[in-house]
């Protein structure tokens, strides 16, 4: 099984994609690292603040690894702001039955009343470098990938009022169907 976590940046994927690696004994893909090998390996003129260029750069490359990774019949989580709305499109019916997305998400209210949080847990997981918070791109990059969801049926895990991750971490496993 493939397990694709999308989102807006900062809500917690990563740390979530640890939580399920360690629940459910399985592998995860930061896309944050491909797309720094892209760049760092000069593959690309793109640059991390090209952020919605990169994300329709970066899928055809994570399409292909998860396709490889199902032929092996091998699981894996893959975490990122870079996954397509319309991830579907690259996979025909064989792979994605294999293969279970969903997307997190804040509210305004919660990124209004919990900004300053945002910042303190960051590098939770992984050390972010030159890492500015725009409140205001939070909220639109957060309204943005709830419509993109609503319009291709992704389900979403919507933070709204408070950010606790074994609450979040049960949502996500209903969805992906491991209870």
């Amino acid at each position: 099984m493939i397990i694709l976590i999308g989102g807006s940046s900062h809500v917690g994927k990563t740390l979530l994609a640890q939580k399920l690696m360690e629940r459910l004994k399985m592998p995860y893909l930061s896309l944050d690292h491909l797309k720094m090998m892209f760049i760092r390996g000069g593959l690309t003129d793109l640059t991390v603040e090209d952020d919605y260029k990169m994300r329709y750069f970066l899928w055809p490359y994570a399409a292909e690894l998860i396709k490889t990774a199902i032929e092996n019949k091998q699981n894996m989580i893959v975490e990122g702001c870079y996954i397509p709305s319309e991830w579907r499109d690259r996979f025909d019916a064989e792979y994605l039955k294999d293969i279970r997305c969903f997307f997190i998400t804040m509210s305004e209210d919660y990124l209004r009343k919990n900004f300053d949080k945002l910042s303190e847990h960051a590098c939770v997981i992984e050390r972010r470098i030159d890492d500015e918070l725009d409140l205001e791109r939070l909220i639109n990059c957060s309204r943005e990938f709830r419509e993109e969801c609503a319009e291709h049926d992704i389900p979403v895990l919507d933070i709204t009022d408070r950010y606790d991750i074994d609450e979040i971490e049960k949502r996500a496993i209903k969805i992906i169907g491991r209870e």
